[in-house]
């Protein structure tokens, strides 16, 4: 199949396809062994073959989606120069290549989404997606003035947050509904209204629900659910 060198490239999760243009423009792309300098370039995915400094770039692999409940105290990265755990220490051999779909702090649990397709997790994570994520907050103390704030949206420190869905569950518990994904954004919002957070639990991205899935499992999530999230985009 005739595909653009710059789409080729960023479906093979190697960058996004302006990436892709500036690894073109740097001299470091190669189809069957011949320089390109140009991203207005097509290839036969089947027959032609690309290298990008020399390293042969696979085709596209089928785009497969999962569900992780990350642990307490487990960092969402490949490498920590802290030496903590990352989730790569938690998950089985078979999916530590897997690129993760934004990120968990430290102290936060939940879903987090994982994936062997890089443009999809730029997708899910581009601001402008819009795509809902639901966290459960226990905080140190419920300030109803403080919320309504949060829920008009506010600025922090130079940092404008948008509006959150916020609803008051119970024993300091709060539902909080954000589409921004901003990094802390959950814990600076609260802490600035007055709701310290105490515990940070994510249950939801889009569609997807954490449900029961136990802490430290993955499950693989349906071809349809992954459809239905790339049309809401």
């Amino acid at each position: 199949m005739k595909i653009r060198i710059a789409k080729f490239i960023a479906d093979a999760g190697i960058s996004s396809r302006r990436g892709a243009e500036e690894l073109i423009a740097d001299g470091a792309v190669a189809v069957n062994d011949k320089i390109i300098d140009t991203p207005v370039f097509f290839i036969d995915d089947d027959e032609d073959e690309v290298k990008i400094n020399g390293k042969i770039v696979s085709k596209r692999q089928e785009t497969k989606l999962y569900a992780f409940h990350k642990p307490l105290n487990v960092m969402t990265t490949a490498h920590d120069t802290a030496g903590r755990r990352t989730i790569y220490d938690c998950l089985p051999k078979e999916y530590k290549t897997l690129k993760y779909v934004g990120r968990l702090d430290y102290k936060t649990t939940g879903l987090l989404l994982l994936t062997n397709d890089g443009e999809l997790a730029r997708k899910l994570t581009m601001p402008s997606s819009h795509i809902p994520r639901v966290y459960i907050a226990t905080v140190n103390t419920i300030n109803l003035t403080g919320l309504e704030k949060a829920r008009q949206g506010i600025t922090v420190d130079g940092i404008t947050y948008r509006p959150m869905k916020i609803d008051v569950l119970g024993n300091n518990n709060l539902k909080v509904e954000v589409t921004e994904g901003k990094k802390n954004e959950i814990r600076i919002v609260l802490r600035a209204c007055g709701c310290p957070v105490r515990k940070l639990h994510r249950v939801s991205f889009g569609p997807i629900s954490l449900d029961n899935l136990p802490v430290g499992q993955i499950k693989q999530i349906s071809q349809k659910t992954i459809d239905a999230m790339l049309k809401s985009l």
